[in-house]
């Protein structure tokens, strides 16, 4: 019989070893919990349809500001080769506030690059102007990226109607999905909840990001939107707590220091084997407590370097953990390990 080499095949074949390396009761033969999409060949991809986990992939700098494609590539084969859903560069950790346009561009082609259509890649898009985000959007689109983050930097306060506004360019600039993004630790305007309902309404607005800490929040936008926009939860969030009320997943960088485990917990979820999946997340709530502590990407490429990854320090002005704070994350990864 020929080898079957089709993605279908190959995604089949990736989902079963990530369970297997986790936990192999979830390998067993038959096991709903490795089996989140149909098997092959009853599967084809949807390269649109986002859902499970998206690692925000860290940004991989040297000093002098060129970017490591090689150390990025090698992680995305690696969080793909580990089950993955999706990737997701120039995300919060992806420092995509510390970096310039020529940075980010090699960030995201190295990242599609590498996904080689194996999984969707939901590039970053960040600006505190329209017509820069419009264009970033644009220039992404073009490069392959299966779908936009977008995400607002503003230095002055905004109205609803220019908040507004912002997300609704650049959705109708491109053809590809967009998941808008609100941090409100971090961003100084936040949609509000009229915002999101009336975004939901864009064809190409199917998705949203909700870092606020609120749990209740995404409830509330659950009920408001209904199916025309899902949810992904935070590393601000409790991920089985979200996918409990109906979140599609997680879109976050712990994922990228825990991608077998993260697999494992979205599975048990999806599968609705709660009481497995809250003991697994009570074990992986240690990497978000950490990750909460430290500056973002510091903690994530200590993660990373741990593991053998030589993914450099944060780009100044950020600076790497130090030696006891990268004991904590340490520890907290030993606290996971496989």
């Amino acid at each position: 019989m020929p080898q079957d080499n089709s993605p279908n095949h190959e995604y089949a074949l990736r989902r079963q070893l990530a369970c297997r390396q986790y936990d192999p009761m979830l390998a067993r033969t038959g096991s709903r919990a490795c089996q989140t999409r149909p098997s092959f060949p009853d599967f084809i991809p949807d390269m649109t349809d986002f859902r499970g986990v998206f690692p925000y992939l860290v940004s991989p700098v040297d000093a002098d500001g060129t970017v490591r494609t090689n150390v990025l590539a090698k992680l995305c084969d690696d969080l793909i080769g580990a089950g993955v859903h999706g990737l997701t560069p120039l995300g919060s950790t992806g420092e995509f506030a510390y970096l310039n346009a020529a940075q980010r561009m090699a960030v995201v082609q190295t990242t599609i690059e590498a996904a080689k259509g194996r999984v969707p890649v939901v590039a970053g898009v960040a600006s505190s102007s329209t017509a820069d985000a419009v264009a970033q959007a644009q220039a992404y689109e073009r490069f392959g990226a299966n779908g936009i983050l977008a995400i607002l930097e503003a230095y002055f306060p905004l109205t609803d109607v220019q908040v507004e506004s912002y997300f609704r360019s650049i959705a109708d600039a491109v053809d590809i999905p967009v998941v808008i993004y609100t941090n409100p630790q971090f961003q100084r305007s936040d949609l509000t909840l009229d915002v999101i309902a009336r975004l939901a309404e864009h064809p190409r607005i199917g998705y949203i990001k909700d870092a606020s800490t609120n749990t209740g929040r995404l409830l509330s936008i659950m009920n408001r939107c209904g199916d025309s926009l899902r949810v992904f939860s935070a590393s601000a969030h409790i991920p089985a707590a979200v996918m409990l009320i109906g979140g599609l997943g997680w879109m976050a960088g712990p994922a990228c220091i825990i991608p077998h485990q993260s697999v494992a917990l979205y599975d048990l979820c999806q599968a609705g084997r709660w009481d497995e999946a809250m003991a697994l997340q009570r074990r992986l709530w240690r990497i978000n407590e950490a990750f909460a502590r430290f500056n973002l990407a510091a903690c994530i490429k200590a993660g990373l370097a741990i593991q053998g990854y030589d993914v450099g320090d944060p780009v100044p002005p950020q600076a790497p953990l130090t030696a006891d704070a990268r004991k904590v994350v340490e520890a907290a990864l030993r606290d996971v390990s496989l």
